[in-house]
């Protein structure tokens, strides 16, 4: 005796025997939620480093991932054990880092100019290799009213 089944599936190629495919290195965009700590600048190095070996571009490789660890570093120091948003984009033929923290607002517009010189002075390795590839960073202010401050790099590519 034969069945008929309605609507039973039909024999598919298996999407996943080729193998996924990452999107092309013009597309990278990623966002990754760290939980704050100390070890979170080896974790942005190694993810960063994973995604342009994967995706490039490779010349960027090591920068990139020193640039990812640096902005980490830095923000650990100013805002220990808080949760980090670190997003890593290709756009407009530039490698661009970001990442978000939640550094307190400042209770003045001197202190936090004072402040944003002390990170920025704490930033020299970060500044030494974005520039030797022609790239260019800096931190500014989020504007929400608990504070927060936004770090990049920018490498072209």
């Amino acid at each position: 005796m034969s069945h008929s089944m309605k609507g039973a599936p039909r024999s598919l190629r298996s999407a996943g025997a080729a193998g996924p495919r990452p999107p092309a290195a013009e597309h990278l965009g990623y966002s990754l939620l760290l939980p704050g700590g100390a070890h979170c600048a080896g974790l942005a190095r190694r993810a960063v480093a994973s995604l342009l070996v994967r995706h490039g571009p490779a010349g960027l490789v090591e920068t990139a991932a020193l640039a990812a660890s640096e902005l980490v570093s830095g923000a650990h120091r100013f805002t220990p054990d808080r949760e980090m948003i670190l997003r890593v984009r290709r756009h407009f033929e530039a490698l661009r880092i970001v990442l978000y923290d939640q550094h307190p607002a400042h209770p003045s517009p001197a202190a936090a100019e004072r402040c944003r010189d002390r990170r920025g002075r704490g930033m020299w390795l970060l500044a030494a290799a974005v520039g030797e590839h022609g790239g260019d960073w800096g931190l500014v202010p989020v504007l929400t009213p608990e504070g927060g401050t936004k770090t990049w790099a920018l490498l072209p590519c």
